[in-house]
């Protein structure tokens, strides 16, 4: 070997050495700035409803799996309705939807929820449906994600009608249709509505991919 190879041989291994290190430090940085890189805020969501979901608040599994990600409040209440005075249950008299929602103000969070229905009949609840989203989205609400009923009564799907003809008037309402999701599982107790705690998780995974779609409906602020 003459001095000239030598010579090369220990410039390449530098270059290789130096390269190597080189590699090292953008590998730490990378990793450096995806550890410093803030973590996504969790959604501020608020859920209005009535009995029926009610099981979600008294559920751990049911309550863990909607929480995920979520800044999330529960106002489920026994005999609610949508803007009618609510019915009585045990000497109380819980606030209607409309009620909840204004009642929260700017608090009210980017998404909410609405699942109420079951205790009074579908003739004002085409109005309430536009009262309910006037004041969600004047309180900062991107979007309104509105639960079907379970048609085990006639009534019940004539609501069903006036939920889907809203959302033609409110490009921010999403219909989350638990009617047809839950149709033929053995999810409910003996009057078909109310949850049992498997159902009370399948509502709660049912309705978060509609949470975080209702986050970005079309003219949200």
């Amino acid at each position: 070997m003459t001095l000239t190879d030598l010579i090369r041989g220990r410039c390449y291994r530098r270059r290789v050495r130096l390269g190597a290190a080189a590699f090292v430090v953008l590998v730490a940085a990378s990793l450096a700035g995806a550890t410093a890189a803030p973590a996504r805020s969790p959604l501020p969501v608020t859920f209005v409803g009535d009995s029926v979901p009610a099981s979600i608040s008294y559920i751990p599994a049911a309550q863990a799996e909607l929480r995920r990600g979520l800044k999330l409040r529960l106002d489920l209440r026994v005999c609610r309705r949508l803007v009618q005075p609510s019915c009585a249950y045990q000497g109380a008299t819980p606030p209607s939807a409309l009620q909840a929602v204004q009642g929260y103000g700017r608090s009210l969070g980017r998404v909410l929820i609405v699942n109420v229905g079951y205790n009074e009949s579908s003739d004002a609840y085409r109005r309430g449906i536009d009262r309910i989203m006037r004041a969600a989205l004047a309180q900062g609400a991107a979007g309104v994600v509105w639960v079907t009923l379970r048609e085990t009564r006639s009534i019940y799907h004539r609501t069903n009608i006036l939920i889907a003809a809203a959302a033609k008037r409110w490009p921010q309402l999403l219909v989350a249709d638990w009617n047809a999701f839950s149709t033929g599982k053995r999810w409910f107790g003996d009057d078909g509505l109310h949850l049992t705690t498997t159902g009370a998780t399948a509502l709660a995974t049912f309705l978060r991919p509609y949470v975080w779609k209702a986050a970005a409906a079309p003219g949200a602020h």
